[in-house]
């Protein structure tokens, strides 16, 4: 049932007529909204930050993991560790630098494959694909598929449990607007393929439904498809492939930014953008109030310059419920950036549900990123 939402559109006492821009002096603003981004939104006009907290405690705080010292799992991904998790979603952090002893197929939902480091071949039932640091792979649900690393791979997981990866609506900007679907490259059924195939011995695949795994064993190599027809493959995206939406006058909101949909969450792709020119446009990320949605960013590349001490390989993780924005010393640069242009890669997955912390990401935790918003 479409929604009527309670809603007077009205101004009370000093504040901005525009999200985001021209604030009163010497405040900061705070966005309360509806659905994420996606829906009706209050901007209150603080006199200090809105995370100006001298203490916080409980279950609501916010995280953070250094998923690049997660011990290596072996060469399987289901052996991978889970690090955030919920009935929509599965995260998981999978270090490897040998070839996949067995095939895999998940059959609780489609898989997206987000490759942080390294380089390799990935063989599956359409073909071969060469895939590469900064790629985004969809493996529809019930795809077999194995990856053979020609370099030390880091890779996140995202399962879509139970359901599928779509596209978002683009609206006003038309389809082939941040990327167009020509760049969605397929595998090919090409030299590298049959040569894999011409690898004809006994072959297990390991099956993933409801979590726990299944191993069917074949005397031969089942990646044997000689072509393929359909509108249903596994695809692959790279982020220097993604041209972001932008405006010299307006920060725009993560939504904006979505890259993939599911039906419980979303996957949004921060690419390297100039900064708003505007002289009265904020130039950081707002405090908001993600009320209905957990965030999560898996920090890929480049300079996070509304972080501060975050690395390459690191994730944080802000349960819905509480303000958060820009750390105190990127508040220093609210309106005036002293770069051009941002030059960061980052993932982020907004789930609609709670998500609980693996036992693998408490391990890597930083107890103190909490206290990276106090003022120094």
């Amino acid at each position: 049932m479409a929604r009527k939402w309670i809603s007077a559109s009205r101004l009370e006492g000093k504040a901005s007529r525009q999200a985001h821009a021209d604030f009163p002096e010497g405040t900061y603003e705070r966005e309360m909204s509806k659905e994420g981004f996606f829906g009706p939104a209050a901007f209150l006009h603080h006199k200090r930050p809105p995370t100006g907290w001298s203490n916080f405690e409980g279950p609501l705080r916010p995280r953070a993991f250094n998923l690049v010292a997660i011990e290596g799992a072996g060469t399987g991904p289901w052996a991978a560790p889970i690090v955030l998790h919920n009935k929509a979603c599965e995260m998981r952090f999978w270090q490897f630098n040998a070839p996949m002893a067995a095939l895999a197929r998940n059959a609780d939902g489609d898989q997206l494959l987000f490759i942080h480091a390294g380089a390799g071949d990935l063989f599956c039932d359409f073909g071969h694909l060469a895939i590469e640091s900064g790629d985004y792979i969809v493996l529809p649900r019930g795809t077999m598929w194995r990856i053979a690393p020609s370099r030390p791979m880091a890779v996140l997981m995202i399962e879509a449990t139970n359901t599928h990866y779509t596209l978002p609506d683009k609206g006003l900007v038309g389809p082939h607007a941040i990327f167009d679907p020509a760049m969605l490259d397929a595998p090919k059924i090409n030299d590298a393929f049959k040569a894999h195939q011409a690898d004809d011995r006994q072959t297990g695949v390991e099956i993933k439904k409801r979590g726990a795994v299944s191993v069917a064993t074949y005397p031969y190599n089942p990646l044997d498809v000689i072509g393929w027809h359909g509108e249903l493959s596994p695809v692959r995206l790279n982020v220097r492939d993604i041209r972001p939406l932008m405006s010299h006058r307006y920060h725009l909101p993560p939504s904006a930014h979505t890259t993939f949909l599911s039906d419980r969450f979303v996957v949004c792709t921060f690419a390297p953008r100039p900064f708003e020119t505007d002289p009265g446009a904020l130039k950081v990320p707002f405090f908001h109030n993600n009320d209905d949605y957990d965030e999560v960013l898996f920090y890929h590349a480049g300079d996070f310059f509304s972080r501060d001490n975050i690395d390459a390989g690191m994730m944080t993780f802000h349960p819905s419920g509480f303000t958060h924005g820009p750390h105190p010393k990127a508040l220093q640069n609210m309106f005036e950036q002293k770069k051009s242009a941002t030059d960061e890669y980052a993932v982020m997955i907004d789930t609609r549900d709670p998500l609980d912390v693996g036992d693998a990401a408490l391990s890597v935790e930083n107890a103190d990123y909490v206290n990276s918003w106090k003022a120094e």
